[in-house]
């Protein structure tokens, strides 16, 4: 059964028929001709059996009357009788002594002929098969018998050669129907197994250019199936859904009335009458028009995302998560890292951001996110020739080409950063101008101190009074003192008014409160505003910087005297108070500023830190200190937290993680030390 198993259905079904109705056929010609030969020879027996007795009835007045002219002439007319000439080879009759009384033969009678088939008695007669000259006959030999008498036999010839032509006649007869019959079940048998298994050898060769990636080859299973892609309309349209294997195609049928849906009404995915083998072909019709479907629509997905991809305005990278090195980048990034695409794929990401692919891979690893993507701002880039500017960096995990990857977004910011420097600067000297006349307050103070030391010493030596040594160094300390005061106030303008750049470092929370405080304290009491202090000792560090804390403490205390004065206007008397306060919890900082000033209402509550938004009179602010004061905050990881009732005063807290509990800031802080020495460092 091996190498039938190895041959196609088709020659299967068509030898299998073919076997059986040969079995069939041969068994009924080998019945047929043992019927038909044996029923033959026995008809021709009978016939000269025939032939014989009516000679012997006939003959026997001849045999007795010793006639055996009419004797001759009787057995010479039955041999000659009709068709009996090809069949009898020879009559002859015997006397009971086996003497030869007449004969057929045209020569002389063969002696041993007489004594070749005799008759015994009790028989009626006897066929024996005996050969004489050339010629072979089947001898019948019957008595011919007067009442109850013999008196002689009749012996009769049938030609053997002439029953063999006969029963060869219908052996050729026979034996040609039943090749006729093999013929036309051959040609029948052949047609049927050609018809059930031509639909699947179609199957077969459709399959076959499918695997090969020929999805256009035509599907052509059979009449009744005209599928063009002209009459899909979800082929036409991919943006219509499918009613067969969208789900949401599924349920714009049942309002399809409503929405003009046509695709329901496609012959598409239609079940035909017939066999399991018609079943089979129109379900693999459907499947593989599901697939064209598919496939076209991930050909034009495809075709738009790669589009996207590299039409986009930003830079976008493809990075192998497991080596680092990059697989793809669009033209915008070749644009501007000014690296060619030959030279960045393949190459580490860590060369354009150095340790950011490896603090992304954690993060992404580490991701609480429903789409598991990660947000990086304000990170520091290198163009080619260690160039650096600041990007934010968006990266979310993907699946490349069998390998784990992430896609890597990245928007340049580096002349918004260089913008809101800017706008930091001009709010920081706008703050400076309305202090000025607080900051010439203090620095006259030490000033006339100095002046009226030394116009003390000049008064005693004009009235020629002995100045000691006691007064000399208590008059020199104090001179002293004073000018280290307005030289801390000095060197306090100098750094708040001092750019800043974008980094990180420990910083003692209070140290800015107090440094801010040193050039506006002395102003905000004589606007009869009192500040107090209530800083906490031993202070966990923060990640930050100096110089921009106090641009953010600034902007606090400035938007409560603001808010007190407000107040003032309409209770008028009030002193203003502002409490400052500084405390660890949790491992976060926090620095609170709480004034009596008017409060904030719940209208205005979410929209204070928007740029350009204020609720002061025109003229007496831009509406961007918190705004500037929410980003910083937010570069540093920190956050503000409002406590406010209208007439009761509002409270800000500021929380900072702890320099030790926020390692995550460290990247800034490591990259920008190592970097600190660039003269194109971006500076606030």
């Amino acid at each position: 059964m091996k190498p039938y198993a190895r041959i196609s259905l088709k020659n299967k079904i068509f030898i299998s028929i073919l076997a059986v109705i040969l079995l069939i056929s041969v068994t009924i010609a080998l019945l047929a001709r043992w019927i038909l030969i044996s029923g033959l020879t026995k008809e021709l027996e009978l016939r000269g059996i025939a032939v014989a007795h009516s000679i012997a009835e006939r003959g026997g007045g001849f045999v007795l009357d010793k006639n055996y002219s009419e004797l001759l002439s009787l057995i010479f007319e039955e041999a000659r009788l009709r068709e009996r000439q090809h069949m009898i080879n020879y009559i002859y009759v015997l006397d009971r002594s086996e003497k030869v009384l007449s004969h057929t033969f045209t020569v002389p009678f063969p002696g041993p002929l007489s004594t070749a088939n005799p008759v015994l008695e009790g028989n009626m007669h006897s066929v024996r098969l005996v050969a004489v000259g050339a010629q072979t006959s089947y001898d019948i030999a019957v008595s011919m018998n007067e009442g109850l008498y013999r008196i002689g036999t009749v012996h009769v010839g049938l030609s053997k050669e002439h029953i063999d032509k006969l029963v060869a006649k219908l052996r050729f007869m026979f034996l040609g129907f039943i090749s006729a019959v093999i013929i036309i079940i051959f040609y029948v048998s052949h047609r049927i197994s050609r018809y059930i298994t031509s639909p699947i050898s179609r199957l077969t060769n459709i399959s076959d250019e499918l695997s090969r990636g020929n999805f256009d080859v035509h599907l052509d299973l059979g009449e009744g199936l005209d599928w063009a892609v002209t009459n899909c309309p979800a082929y036409k349209d991919t943006n219509m859904p499918c009613w067969h294997f969208d789900e949401q195609g599924r349920k714009s049928r049942k309002s399809e009335g409503k929405t003009g849906q046509v695709c329901s009404t496609c012959l598409f995915y239609r079940k035909r009458g017939g066999d399991e083998v018609i079943q089979l072909a129109d379900s693999f019709m459907s499947m593989v028009w599901s697939i064209r479907l598919y496939r076209k629509r991930l050909q034009e997905s495809e075709m738009k995302y790669r589009s996207l991809f590299d039409s986009g305005p930003d830079p976008i990278f493809v990075v192998d998560c497991n080596t680092d090195l990059i697989l793809d980048a669009n033209p915008r990034a070749e644009e501007l890292y000014e690296y060619s695409k030959g030279e960045l794929l393949g190459v580490s990401f860590m060369v354009l951001g150095h340790d950011q692919v490896r603090e992304c891979l954690t993060s992404l690893n580490e991701a609480n996110t429903n789409s598991g993507c990660v947000y990086y701002p304000k990170v520091l880039h290198y163009k080619k020739g260690e160039r650096p500017f600041y990007v934010n960096m968006h990266a979310c995990p993907i699946s490349y080409g069998g390998t784990h990857a992430m896609i890597v977004a990245v928007t340049d910011i580096t002349e918004m950063m260089e913008k809101d420097a800017q706008l930091v600067q001009a709010a920081k000297m706008k703050t400076l101008g309305e202090m000025s006349a607080g900051i010439a307050h203090e620095i006259n103070q030490p000033l006339n101190a100095i002046k009226m030391g030394s116009e003390y010493l000049n008064l005693l030596i004009e009235q020629n009074r002995e100045v000691t040594e006691t007064q000399i160094r208590d008059m020199a300390t104090e001179i002293s003192q004073q000018v280290d005061r307005a030289t801390d106030i000095i060197n306090n303008l100098r750094a708040f008014g001092k750019k800043s750049g974008l980094v990180m470092e420990r910083v003692d929370m209070n140290e800015p409160i107090r440094g801010v405080l040193s050039i506006i304290g002395r102003q905000f009491s004589i606007q009869r505003i009192t500040i107090r202090l209530e800083l906490g000792e031993n202070l966990p560090y923060i990640k930050g910087h100096n110089n921009r804390l106090q641009q953010v403490f600034f902007n606090l205390l400035n938007n409560a005297r603001d808010a007190i004065q407000e107040k003032m206007e309409s209770e008028p008397g009030m002193w203003g108070d502002i409490l400052v306060r500084t405390y660890a919890m949790e491992g976060r900082v926090f620095a609170s500023f709480a004034d009596n000033g008017p409060g904030i209402a719940d209208s205005v509550r979410n929209k204070i830190f928007e740029p350009f938004f204020t609720t002061k009179q025109t003229g007496k602010g831009m509406g961007l200190g918190l705004a500037i004061t929410y980003g910083i905050v937010r570069d540093y990881g920190g956050t503000i937290t409002i406590d406010s009732q209208p007439g009761q005063g509002t409270t800000f807290i500021l929380s900072f993680p702890s320099a030790e509990s926020h390692p995550a800031l460290e990247h800034n802080a490591g990259r920008v030390d190592k970097k600190s020495a660039q003269p194109s460092e971006i500076s606030l």
